[in-house]
This record gives C-alpha cells, structure tokens and sequence, in this order.
C-alpha cells in the first residue's frame, strides 16, 4: 500500500471512529467497536481488551476476537507484562520471544506469531486492563503501529473505566435490591427464601423461553422484588391465620400498587423492571386479576413469568393460613391455570422444567426465625 494513501486511510477511520464512538451508548457495543477499530487500523488478525483483576492478580477479556473469556496470570505472557510494568509491549517473534506464554495458543489451536501490547489506565495512572492485538496480516507490526493504537487505547481506557465503575454500583445497587426484597417478609413467623426461589426460578424460565444472558440476569434481580409492596400492609392482614374477607383483600391487593409507587424509577432500568413485576405480577392472562385487569400481551413478559412462579412457590410453602401442598398437586393446579391465569408459554417451560424448579425450591428451603 502507498504510505500516503495508507496515511490517508488511516486518517478516515480514525474521523470515522470518533464519530461511532459518540453514537455508542451501551459499554460493552463501545468496547467490542474499540476492539474492531484496533484490529482494523494496524491490519491485525485479533484484538483483545482485556481487564485486569489485582485482587486475583489475572487478566481476563471483556473483548476477545474469535474466542470466548480467557483468564490468564498477570505474571505471565506478553498482556502481563503490559499490564504491570505499564508500558507497550511489542513483539515480532512470539515462540522465541521471552515474554510469550504459549499456553492460550495450546488452548484455542491459535498460532500467535506477532503482539501489540499496550497498558490500559486509569485517571490515576493505575492498570485497568491490556489492549492487545495479534499477528499482523502483512509484513510486521512497527512503532508506528503502537502510536496509533496508544490513541485507541486512551477510548479503551476511559470506556473500560466507566464500564468497571457501572460495574461496581450494579453490584452494589444488587445487594440493596436483595436487601429490600427481604424487607418485605421481615415480619413473618419464618425467615422466608421465597424471593430468592422466585428470583431463581423466574431466571431459569426467562431461559428457557430463549431471552439473552442479560435479561435473564435482569429478571433474576428483579424478580425477588415483587412483593415490597406488603411493607404497606397492615401486620393484622398480612399475618392473617384465617381467609381475607372482602375488605381485608381489597386492602392487600393494594400491595401491587404500593410496591410499584416504592419502586418506579424511568432512568434506572433495574427499578423500572421491578417497578412493573410489583404491580402486575397479580393480572391474569384472561384479564381477570389485579390491580388494573390487564391481558395479555399487555402484561410485561417478567411480570407473567413472575404471576407463575409466585404462586407455585407460595402454594408449596407453609402460610399463617395453610400447609404446603405437595409438588403433584401444586404442579397439576398451574397446568389447569393454563391459558384462564398463566401464560401458555410459560406453563409449558414451567412444565417441562418440573425436576430443576423442585431442585431449586429444595435447596432454598425456608428456616425458622430464631432469636437464640
């Protein structure tokens, strides 16, 4: 390639890249079109991002072409040496190179002949990750092709230290989420699990019925929250041994809309979600539930998928006003409810899912609250 026509393509895609980047508001898309770009402008075969873990002292990749996570040592191959001593690695000869470690090549099958290595840091000059690119497809890389990604590598740093930042109040918001999802049964005679088994079973479901790995991690979150509401009722109702009669059910069915009004929040997706499993997971796919009489489609799909698993869990447990029921009779009353209270779809997973669900319920059985 002619250097001034080479310059100038290069010069486009880095135009061209700045204005994707202003587009790009999901981390892990910005990252991935990093990862392209890098492969891209240096002609390479791969790249990779990875991100760098101090307290386990490993590399793993946020970002790999043509292969899934890897986790490799810090103390080892050309990334680690990157990410510790903080400067660029380049290499032109891999298997008689010092700082190679062939065993990810003896993993995958991939021969690795050509790194770029290059630090990825934080604002205070710390490692956050390795942005490396492999074996160029013509002739070798150069220093001028560490320059250029030196730029790229400034985006991948301050993406990948947003991305670990959001990272870290996900988890944390999580914790909290877990936290008020308890809240909710804190007054009961027992120290219930019932939101984790709804969490859990309502994640396998989303599985099953095929959503992607990241809305099945959302319901699984927000699952656990659907009955926050019941902080608002009163513990007479609520802790009732005997049937509601009409007007103490009126009032408990207030719950949904409490737990929705508690929860609603448009900018944050996790409280969006859990915001509308509180208030629907109680309508009826005939339109004959509660609060709002909703059919339907019109029911978001987590709350139906909620609706199922809510009573399932709640007829084969222990209530102030009744034994459990046996799993036979619990799983014939949601096949009957098929269609008129549930879903299809979902009673038919649900369905078929019987051994894993029991599996699940089983190994998060309730325990007696205990002051001792």
């Amino acid at each position: 390639m002619d250097s001034c026509k080479g310059a100038e393509q290069k010069l486009k895609l880095l135009i061209e890249f700045g204005h994707v980047l202003i587009e790009k508001r999901d981390l892990d898309a910005m990252l991935h079109t990093i990862a392209d770009f890098a492969r891209e402008l240096v002609e390479a075969d791969r790249c990779s991002i990875y991100i760098y873990d101090k307290i386990h002292d490993t590399l793993w990749t946020k970002v790999a072409h043509e292969v899934g996570r890897i986790t490799i040592p810090a103390s080892k191959g050309v990334a680690g040496y990157a990410a510790l001593s903080k400067e660029v690695q380049v290499v032109v000869d891999a298997y008689n190179d010092f700082r190679f470690n062939p065993d990810v090549d003896m993993r995958t099958g991939y021969i690795t002949n050509q790194i770029i290595a290059i630090p990825l840091l934080d604002q205070k000059g710390e490692t956050i990750g390795v942005l490396q690119v492999l074996n160029k497809k013509e002739g070798h890389f150069t220093f001028d092709d560490a320059e250029m990604l030196l730029f790229v590598a400034n985006q991948a740093s301050a993406a990948l230290e947003t991305a670990l930042l959001y990272d870290e109040i996900r988890t944390t918001h999580l914790k909290l989420i877990t936290k008020l999802s308890s809240a909710a049964e804190f007054k009961d005679e027992e120290t219930s699990c019932h939101t984790k088994r709804v969490g859990e079973i309502s994640a396998l479901l989303a599985e099953c019925i095929g959503l992607d790995e990241e809305k099945v991690d959302l319901i699984r979150a927000t699952a656990p929250m659907h009955d926050i509401g019941k902080i608002g009722i009163p513990d007479a109702i609520l802790l009732k041994k005997g049937p509601l009669d009409e007007s103490e059910f009126e009032k408990m069915k207030e719950h949904t809309k409490i737990g929705y009004n508690i929860l609603e929040d448009h900018e944050n997706e996790f409280l969006h979600a859990a915001a509308l499993i509180a208030l629907e997971h109680h309508e009826h796919y005939d339109g004959n539930g509660y609060p709002e009489g909703k059919r339907g489609d019109e029911i978001s799909l987590p709350a139906r998928i909620v609706a199922v698993v809510d009573v399932f869990d709640a007829l084969t447990s222990d209530r102030p006003y009744k034994k459990a029921w046996d799993y036979d009779k619990a799983f014939e009353y949601i096949q009957s409810r098929e269609g008129l209270q549930f879903d299809p779809l979902i009673c038919y997973h649900f369905i078929e899912n019987r051994a894993e669900i029991i599996r699940i319920k089983e190994s998060l059985k309730d325990e007696k609250n205990s002051l001792d």
